[in-house]
């Protein structure tokens, strides 16, 4: 390893466990981007630490979304759970914590531009074995 490499890459794992924890806070937060926020994620431990990228992968509840998207897809039931986590977290913001109507016209605006994109991707089908990875038992 290149002696300046070494820097470069704890940069790229500190980038990346951010991105997760903003991730993580993002599957309650309404707004904060999740997926792309784990998807970042994913490329920083690419390049920063293999072993973090394999656990991000391979994660049982993350893993199948990363996987999918690096194939330019997106699961059903995570697109759907998107739209429902929308649909549920967004109007009770705008009519319940906002007093602007510009700004629930916005929150809302922002709502439907997600939920037009989340329905534009094209969806992954059920696996087959081998496809995704390897089978996980249990």
């Amino acid at each position: 390893m290149r002696r300046g490499a070494r820097p470069v890459r704890w940069v790229f794992v500190v980038v990346g466990a951010v991105a997760v924890g903003l991730g993580i806070v993002g599957i309650f937060v309404p707004l904060l981007p999740t997926v792309p926020l784990f998807l970042l994620a994913a490329a920083c431990f690419a390049r920063g630490s293999e072993r973090l990228h394999r656990w991000l992968v391979e994660h049982r509840h993350l893993g199948p979304v990363i996987r999918a998207y690096g194939r330019g897809r997106v699961p059903r039931r995570a697109r759907n759970r998107a739209l429902m986590l929308i649909w549920l977290t967004i109007p009770l913001t705008a009519f319940l914590a906002v007093r602007a109507p510009w700004l629930r016209a916005g929150l809302l605006g922002v709502g439907a531009a997600v939920s037009v994109y989340l329905l534009r991707l094209p969806l992954e089908e059920a696996s087959t074995p081998g496809e995704d990875g390897p089978i996980q038992e249990g």
